[in-house]
């Protein structure tokens, strides 16, 4: 009974470690972006590069999947975040950080027809802006 709860300690302890590596790892590739496109906001390879990286990793490609989403459906909500919330806080920028969290990422393409403010309020409130 004992070497059971171990081996079950190990696992969890091992699926956390993953999941804070994972979560570090999608903060690095977004700050990467932020910092390299943060005199380019509107520079048309963006959504491109944010498509490439979020299709890498497998939950968020999931999610993809799950919505049929393309590069134009990521460009036009990168559209509508930088209306209204096209400023900084630390490494957390609205228009790009958005797209590296699953539950934002869910949130965005289910309601892509929704107005820019909403979105933008929306994901302000996810990321406690």
């Amino acid at each position: 009974m004992q070497i059971f709860f171990t081996a079950l300690l190990v696992f969890v302890v091992a699926i956390f470690f993953c999941g804070t590596a994972r979560a570090f790892l999608m903060s690095k590739k977004s700050v990467a972006l932020i910092e390299k496109y943060q005199h380019d906001k509107k520079n048309p390879q963006l959504p491109q590069e944010i498509f490439d990286e979020i299709t890498k990793d497998f939950f968020l490609r999931r999610i993809l999947a799950k919505h049929n989403a393309t590069v134009n459906d990521i460009a036009k909500l990168h559209d509508k975040l930088l209306i209204w919330g096209d400023f900084r806080k630390y490494n957390r920028y609205i228009p790009i950080t958005s797209f590296f969290n699953t539950n934002a990422l869910n949130y965005l393409l289910t309601h892509k027809d929704d107005d820019p403010k909403s979105l933008t309020e929306k994901m302000m409130n996810h990321f406690h802006f």
